[in-house]
């Protein structure tokens, strides 16, 4: 059987540079934080301005957390063609309320827990209780939300989910690979998200990111492809 190709989004933007940079290297996404405690943060305004950089099919992907519906609302409709990950405490009537309802898709984040724990979270129901979202982000649940550069036990995963998942959390280009052989035949569809994975080295640099690193971390995502169908 012939899977589809893996999809990639890199996260955490701030520079037209690093926008350039995930286009250039063929990310199929972007995303923005548009939470204001996050070192990654920038304004809908800025992320509109960001996203108007892109070229045609490459999807703008802008992360909430605990934001209120009508403030969800004005940001998407700010940035043409882009979709809400919502990484927080949302309800699935909540994530509803936020996009419209039906007018903008939504992703909804899973914050599993890291080592042995992870087994004790059900995600088949979590993604039957979001059904409504576009695709189901697993992430791992360190303190903050998101972008903490940890990786949960991807084994622990159920072996069949129905949804598409997106795994996040820890993601570089050495540790993709695994990450794809081991979790994209338990869902519909996988996608992999990184943001630090691929960011500068050293203190001070969340949300600037390493053009090479980038190159790096989409070969290795087609390396693995490439590998299924050998």
């Amino acid at each position: 059987m012939t899977l589809p190709r893996t999809r990639i989004k890199i996260c955490g933007l701030t520079r037209e540079a690093d926008v350039d940079a995930a286009v250039e290297a063929g990310a199929d996404a972007v995303g923005f934080v548009l939470y204001p405690a996050s070192p990654r943060a920038v304004t809908a305004a800025r992320a509109a301005e960001l996203a108007s950089r892109l070229p045609p099919f490459i999807t703008p992907v802008l992360l909430f957390v605990n934001e209120d519906a009508l403030e969800v609302i004005a940001s998407l409709a700010r940035v043409k063609g882009a979709i809400a990950q919502f990484h927080g405490e949302e309800t699935p009537e909540q994530c509803e309320e936020s996009t419209g309802p039906g007018r903008f898709r939504y992703m909804r984040a899973a914050r599993i827990p890291l080592g042995a724990a992870g087994a004790g979270f059900d995600l088949v129901k979590y993604a039957s209780d979001y059904s409504h979202a576009q695709a189901i982000l697993l992430d791992a649940h360190v303190e903050g939300y998101g972008g903490g550069g940890k990786a949960f036990d991807w084994s622990l995963l159920p072996p069949a989910v129905d949804a598409h998942l997106v795994l996040s959390g820890g993601l570089t280009p050495a540790n993709v690979s695994d990450g794809i052989r081991i979790v994209r035949t338990r869902c519909k569809t996988l996608s992999v998200d990184v943001s630090s994975g691929v960011e500068i080295d050293g203190p001070g640099n969340k949300g600037l990111k390493d053009a090479a690193k980038i190159r790096q971390f989409v070969a290795a995502v087609r390396a693995a492809d490439a590998s299924f169908s050998s």
